[in-house]
């Protein structure tokens, strides 16, 4: 089978070797007789998957013990509402830096239960950079302070974590996590839907603090508080099987590469050669974000005008590079290199890119 190089933001790309085994053990996991997808939740080869999974998380992102890791449904999205939910008193105060749609989103659930402040924004610059240190407010009085790790549709990344005077920092790394080494120390709770660097749709990993999950109101619905979930260990209700047992085969190929060190050096190695095309092609492709503020995960960037946006990317599909065209809202382009992306897809997608400034310009 000829595998087409996918750029696209999620679902994203997946490690071949990863997909192999999925495919083995679709039929037939581990000779049991039954399909990994039939096993049951209780079953003792699920505890095994779950208890390797949050081993390998720990292990991986150097996880303390007094944190607890969590496999829940909803998405990121439902992050949205149960960080508000589970960590603000009624009326309570948090801070939020919105640095695109998704941290936007979020501001807005937390409009719903509380009074969240926009301690920093870039929206007046089209998000095209990360706030500087200087420019975020913090309140004294915040229950937490919420971020968005990286940008998909804008193409912006931390580079490094603001610091919040023992405020509780939260971040959505939906789109970033174990692509770099992060102190894990330094947030409060961690969230991520796996779609883009962790495995198939239907699973949000939840890395929290266990003291934070005490400051929930009982008023909180039983299905909604993270309390439920870390003293039924993530087994209050049926998990999504599958999507756990896709991220712990993730985590074994991270591990396998060397982990998130060896990883981070792929990525760094990945986006430098494509930054390197944009910076070098005399101006014919143009970064649409500054550039200390660039995501590793989603290289985002413009041509001369929408006409031949439209043909870069009919031309790429048609030789295999899928899925470079930008979100709607921002048009333009976007190569989506997380993880699993192959150095190999990254150089293609360079040499189209020369070829191109050779034919339209």
């Amino acid at each position: 089978m000829a595998r087409k190089f996918n750029f696209n933001p999620g679902p994203a790309t997946l490690p071949l070797e990863v997909l192999e085994e999925l495919q083995k053990n679709v039929v037939d996991y581990n000779s049991i007789g039954m399909s990994v997808l039939e096993i049951s939740h209780r079953s003792k080869e699920f505890e095994e998957i779950l208890s390797t999974t949050k081993s390998l998380f720990r292990e991986l992102m150097v996880i303390p013990e007094d944190y607890e890791i969590l496999f829940l449904g909803g998405g990121a999205s439902l992050q949205f509402a149960m960080i508000p939910m589970n960590l603000l008193n009624s009326g309570g105060k948090a801070d939020y830096i919105i640095t695109g749609s998704w941290s936007e989103k979020a501001l807005k659930e937390a409009k719903l239960l509380g009074q969240p402040v926009i301690a920093a924004t870039t929206e007046d610059e089209k998000f095209r950079r990360i706030p500087k240190p200087e420019e975020i407010k913090l309140s004294k009085d915040a229950a937490y302070v919420h971020l968005t790790s990286n940008n998909t549709i804008f193409g912006t990344q931390w580079a490094s974590f603001p610091e919040t005077n023992g405020i509780p920092l939260i971040a959505d790394m939906s789109s970033d996590i174990l692509s770099r080494r992060v102190d894990v120390k330094k947030f409060g709770l961690i969230y991520a839907g796996a779609q883009k660097n962790l495995g198939p749709a239907g699973v949000t990993v939840v890395i929290i603090k266990k003291d934070l999950a005490e400051r929930c109101p009982e008023t909180v619905p039983t299905m909604l508080r993270y309390k439920t979930h870390i003293e039924d260990n993530s087994l209050y209700n049926t998990p999504p099987v599958f999507a756990v047992y896709a991220v712990k085969l993730v985590l074994e190929w991270v591990k396998r590469q060397g982990g998130v060190e060896k990883v981070e050096e792929i990525n760094k190695k990945k986006g430098g050669l494509l930054y390197q095309a944009i910076n070098e092609s005399s101006g014919f492709y143009r970064s649409t974000v500054d550039a200390d503020s660039r995501s590793l995960m989603n290289v985002t960037f413009r041509l001369p005008d929408e006409d031949l946006e439209k043909k870069f990317v009919q031309e790429a599909t048609a030789a295999g590079l899928h899925g470079l065209k930008g979100h709607r809202s921002v048009g333009g382009i976007r190569a989506s290199i997380y993880n699993a992306f192959p150095l190999e897809g990254v150089a293609r997608l360079v040499d189209f890119m020369k070829e191109f400034v050779k034919t339209n310009q």
